[in-house]
Parts: C-alpha cells; structure tokens; sequence
C-alpha cells in the first residue's frame, strides 16, 4: 500500500509539472503571436476556405450521435462569414434502431468584436441558417422495417475561431437545430420494433457540437 501510494504521489507531480511547462509554453507562444499580429493588418474579406468537421449531436428523442462532413467558407466582408456545408450523422436508438440523418445547408457567421488585426488568435461568432434535412430510421435486427423523410431546419448557435495561422484555423460551434417537418417515430416494446410518420410537424430539435479544421485556399477580390 506504501508503494503504491508513493507511485501516485509521484506521478500526480510528473502530471502537474508536464501541465505546467505545457501552459508556460502556450503563453509563450501568445505572447510571441500576439507580437507577430500587431505588425500585420491585411483585410480578410474575399477569402475562400475548405476543411473537415465532426460533429457531436444531442437529439431530444433519439440520444446522442456522431457525424463527420465537410465545408467551404466564403467571406464576403470583414465581420461576416458564411459556411456551406454537408453532414452524415448516425444513431443507435436503444441498440434497437439506426437513425441516420443527412444535412446540407449554409450559415451566416458574424464576429461582434472588431478585428484590428489579422488574424486574431480567438475570434467568437455569432450564427444562423437553414439546412435541407434527411432523416432515415431502420430496424437493427429487420432491415425491411425502413422509414425515410426528407424535410428543412433552421440553425442558430455561436463559436469561436482559433487563429493557428493566417490561413489555418480550428473552429468550435454549438448550436440548435429545429426541424420544420414531420419526424420519424420508433416504437420500441421489447423485440418489437414499428416506426411511424408523425402526424403533425412537431418542431423537433437537437444541440450540434462541431469541430472543424480549415484552410483558407485562395481569395475571390482584394
């Protein structure tokens, strides 16, 4: 018990001190950053970007998902942006149904704080948009019980960039969706699986958490 205790003792001090060179070195690094920044002021409206992303989805009836995409940015001024995008997204329901969903659509990003420089190492975000919203729901153990919608949503969230480069950055966005068309209902009693069209349009929604990578790779107008 001795040993072991010692062992924990000695590696939570190697955890704090590998902690503690890790974020001396990144306020180095900022404060370096920041020093480079204020020499550079090039407008950032015209640019085209493209990059990856995945997405964590929270849905109100069917649980928790994970989905990857990808997207193009063009930025038609200094404080407005906009994403274009495309997202598969799957789901087990109760290890009972899949659901997967689709979304293709588009955002409007605005960044409130102005941006004196260029580019800044965390710029926040403000967004909202529409995406086309395919949903499809099948039995696990009888692929022939099948469903399937097409329908739209509305999005509306914020985020934040992180600056890596002046072309590279890593973006973090959460934000709700809100389906505006009927939902796929999956009717689980024990083995017994029946999925139904709801009647009505129920506005159902769910909270997207996106990552995603980008990369500035040409610009439209100077």
């Amino acid at each position: 018990m001795t040993i072991v205790l010692i062992y924990k003792q000695t590696d939570m001090k190697n955890i704090f001190l590998f902690f503690a060179i890790l974020t001396s070195c990144f306020f180095a690094n900022q404060s370096g950053y920041s020093q480079e920044l204020s020499t550079s002021n090039v407008p950032k409206a015209g640019w085209v970007s493209i990059g990856g992303r995945s997405t964590i989805s929270l849905f109100d009836s069917d649980g928790i998902g994970l989905g990857t995409g990808g997207q193009f940015r063009i930025q038609p001024s200094t404080r407005v942006n906009t994403d274009w995008f495309a997202d598969y997204i799957s789901i087990n329901v109760d290890n009972k149904v899949r659901s997967i969903y689709y979304h293709i659509g588009w955002s409007v990003l605005y960044y409130p704080f102005e941006n004196k420089h260029y580019p800044k190492l965390i710029q926040p975000y403000l967004l909202a948009g529409h995406c086309f919203d395919y949903n499809q729901k099948t039995s696990m153990s009888d692929p022939t019980i099948t469903k399937d919608r097409w329908g739209s949503a509305v999005q509306a969230g914020i985020g934040t960039h992180f600056n890596l480069t002046d072309k590279f950055d890593i973006s973090l966005t959460c934000q709700y969706m809100i389906h505006l068309t009927k939902e796929l209902d999956a009717q689980i009693d024990g083995n017994n699986v029946a999925i139904e069209e709801t009647k009505n349009t129920t506005l159902e929604g769910h909270l997207l958490t996106t990552v995603s990578l980008n990369y500035k790779i040409f610009r439209l107008w100077k």
